[in-house]
């Protein structure tokens, strides 16, 4: 089954073919970065207008660069979460291209392409595993059974890990998106000036809580401050490290007693935070230690893309799973709500 994947959830445009038997046989994305930067975040309205003006010619040069054109078996597109006018201009062209082609269609949560995406490497994870999905909307860490069975395990009770960095790069007047450059700035910094809490890490449990730490961020940046409102530049990247270490040991520390809490020895991570090199690096060698692996997708399907979801669109249509002609989207969705796999199978019955 080749399959067209559509991702428009919030700032990034992305379209990839997926064959099951081949692969992934193209992608490309478009990043909205530029358009939203002097606004130093996302504006939901101008997101929308952008995956109107881009979606449409991105599939025509994908179909044409992997010569896909009438060869396409199935259409996968984000229907949640995310910004609720970028869902439904993937939606409403994935449901489209599907009637238009007489294919099925499949809307595909977003965290569950984000949870897949390691399964596209060649070098590829196997089941069981825990999984934490780390984004800028999301942290959450997930046992993950099989494909379809999912388990929660924590989650953040307030912002989430990404979400946190980009506030900090606020305060440290960093452009958007935040957590690179917070990440670039801490490289020149001191781990050793300041030390930062690791929150709910000195209690038992799985939930995360960086609200604490944003706001102790908050008041070193003040104490320090200078005539402009901001420390002196080697103050900005002394705090930039002490954040970026403060995040790292907080989620190594619960992905350790994930594991040890669920016995498994596989460790998944996904999402636009899993590329911080300074996470990957205090996860390979914490995990070392219990004789536990893990496994990242490739830096370019770290963020959001077409490739994570043309895949998990994949395997639920190979089940069985279809979508009426309705267009749903969800700003919210429960990972764990999701039906699994056997389920459909044996049923045979269609989810929306």
């Amino acid at each position: 089954m080749r399959v067209l994947g559509i991702e428009t959830s919030c700032d990034e445009t992305g379209v990839a073919v997926y064959d099951d038997e081949e692969g992934l046989i193209g992608h490309q994305l478009y990043s909205q970065i530029e358009l939203h930067s002097e606004y130093g975040g996302v504006v939901p309205e101008l997101a929308s207008r952008d995956h109107v003006r881009k979606l449409i010619p991105l599939i025509d040069d994908l179909l044409e660069q992997t010569n896909s054109k009438g060869l396409i078996d199935g259409i996968a597109y984000t229907s949640g979460p995310g910004l609720m006018g970028a869902l439904m201009v993937g939606a409403c062209a994935g449901r489209a291209l599907a009637y238009a082609w007489g294919c099925p269609a499949i809307g595909v949560h977003h965290m569950e392409g984000h949870l897949l995406a390691p399964l596209l490497e060649d070098d590829a994870p196997e089941f069981p595993f825990v999984a934490l999905l780390v984004s800028g909307g999301h942290t959450q860490l997930v046992e993950v059974k099989a494909l379809g069975q999912y388990v929660l395990l924590g989650e953040s009770l307030d912002d989430a890990a990404g979400e946190a960095f980009d506030k900090a790069a606020k305060m440290l007047d960093l452009d958007y998106p935040g957590g690179p450059n917070v990440a670039k700035l801490a490289l020149s910094g001191d781990l050793e000036r300041f030390t930062f809490p690791r929150p709910m890490c000195d209690r038992p449990g799985l939930d995360f809580s960086f609200s604490g730490l944003k706001t102790h961020t908050l008041v070193c940046v003040r104490k320090h401050a200078q005539e402009n409102g901001l420390p002196d530049d080697q103050t900005c990247a002394d705090i930039a490290a002490a954040f970026q270490e403060a995040v790292a040991d907080t989620l190594v520390i619960k992905c350790r007693r994930a594991l040890q809490q669920t016995g498994l020895k596989t460790l998944v991570i996904a999402g636009g935070v899993s590329a911080n090199t300074r996470l990957r690096s205090k996860l390979t060698e914490a995990l070392k230690k219990i004789q536990s692996r893990v496994f990242y997708a490739r830096h370019e399907f770290c963020t959001d893309n077409g490739a994570m979801i043309a895949y998990a669109g994949c395997q639920r249509l190979l089940a069985g799973q279809t979508e009426s002609l309705e267009v749903s989207v969800r700003a919210r969705w429960p990972l764990d709500s999701l039906p699994p796999l056997e389920a459909s199978e044996a049923s045979g019955e269609q989810t929306a």
